[in-house]
């Protein structure tokens, strides 16, 4: 892997980790059940992704 790919994939790794914490914030913020399941779900979705990336390395 290129020295180029890999700060491709380290600036994913950041993009899915900032996303999940904004996701976990919003749920600590959130008073509807649905959105918070929903937010939730994004939360899963976001470490799905960032282990995806990870394994690249």
């Amino acid at each position: 892997m290129s020295p180029k790919e890999l700060l491709y994939i380290e600036d994913a790794l950041g993009h899915a980790q900032f996303l999940t914490t904004q996701c976990q914030e919003a749920i600590q913020n959130l008073q509807d059940s649905d959105l918070k399941n929903y937010a939730q779900q994004m939360v899963d979705k976001h470490k799905q992704i960032f282990n995806r990336f990870y394994q690249l390395v």
